[in-house]
């Protein structure tokens, strides 16, 4: 069994929410349930989340749209290469996530579970 985890922090690298999708799934499938609901100025994220979609409720929104493209899209958008520099706080805490050996595992059977653990992983690596 395998599973995605999305997961959306603030600029501090602080879980803010996330998703857990089948690890078979496009990851731009949980990115509308990841952000509805939630406030904020500039998304940067991976190649993964550079869909059309993705990009036009940003827009909506007002936000800043900090998301390395793909090859294939035929007219790039220009990113600021400095912002994108801060991305290395999601992989920071994705590292930290790792470090607790159930989450990097799976050991747990349900998702129920699964998400307890995580938010669980993310109390404990904020309070350090």
């Amino acid at each position: 069994m395998t599973t995605k985890i999305l997961a959306l922090t603030d600029a501090l690298g602080n879980l803010v929410r996330f998703e857990l999708l089948p690890g078979h799934r496009f990851d731009t499938v949980g990115v509308a349930p990841l952000l509805a609901g939630v406030a904020f100025d500039g998304l940067i994220a991976d190649k993964a989340f550079d869909s059309d979609a993705i990009i036009a409720d940003l827009n909506e929104r007002g936000a800043k749209i900090v998301i390395s493209q793909h090859p294939r899209r035929a007219c790039p958008l220009a990113i600021d290469l400095e912002i994108y520099k801060w991305r290395h706080l999601i992989e920071n805490f994705f590292c930290k996530l790792k470090e607790f050996k159930r989450i990097a595992m799976r050991a747990d059977k349900t998702d129920t579970s699964f998400s307890a653990m995580i938010y669980l992983a993310a109390a404990v690596a904020n309070s350090r």
